[in-house]
């Protein structure tokens, strides 16, 4: 039998923190852009928009992540389309992210006072121009600490992505167990990979949120 030394196991787990990384940064930057045209569907107020997107909202809220993937995994087939583990990852995830971000904007656009909106109208803006001017660039300031911090919960959320066979941190963590029968040891590692991840991005949306918290 192959002996793993702790740097082994060290090494072949930053190996799948990449795709830990990689994965992330897709759902992230992917769940933004549709959580950002979701937003500004709601705010538009055209018939029916608003009610699709909270549905939108809560559907993906209201359901596990875990059921997600797997409705990804296997949904995606029965259209005909080949999708492979780190496609349907991608894509369930994005969706997850989008409805997330999108309720934190949609609760930082609520909270600019309503005299902002009235006073755009009053300069005969369109919806477009009120949003560009007035409304984002302030809800803007108020939305990047908690925006930040949802990406800790990005992260963790892809250790979920293992159970489709996308291998990533914790599925490299079960893999290299089977083969090393050393279960603390790889775990523990996991855990600390983690921990190195999300704990710069926790400290980095405290200083944001202290950055632009309102001065009284």
């Amino acid at each position: 039998m192959v002996e793993f030394t702790l740097w082994d196991i060290f090494r072949n787990l930053l190996e799948a923190a990449r795709w830990t990384v990689a994965l992330s940064l897709v759902a992230f930057v992917g769940g933004g852009v549709v959580g950002a045209l979701l937003l500004v569907l709601r705010l538009s107020n055209a018939k029916g928009t608003s009610a699709f997107v909270g549905g939108y909202v809560q559907l993906f809220q209201g359901t596990p992540l875990l059921m997600q993937l797997f409705l990804a995994y296997f949904g995606i087939a029965l259209f005909g389309i080949k999708t492979s583990a780190w496609v349907a990852a991608a894509f369930a995830l994005t969706l997850y992210t989008s409805a997330f971000l999108t309720e934190i904007w949609r609760g930082c656009v609520a909270a600019i006072p309503k005299g902002q909106w009235e006073a755009a109208q009053s300069l005969a803006l369109s919806f477009g121009e009120q949003l560009r001017y007035i409304v984002l660039p302030q809800a803007l300031r108020i939305a990047i600490p908690p925006t930040v911090g949802f990406l800790v919960q990005v992260v963790k959320g892809t250790a979920l992505a293992s159970v489709i066979g996308f291998i990533e941190l914790t599925k490299a963590g079960t893999m290299i167990t089977n083969a090393t029968f050393k279960p603390f040891v790889v775990y523990s590692c996991v855990a600390l990979l983690y921990f190195v991840l999300c704990f710069p991005i926790s400290l980095v949306a405290k200083s944001l949120e202290r950055k632009f918290q309102p001065k009284s």
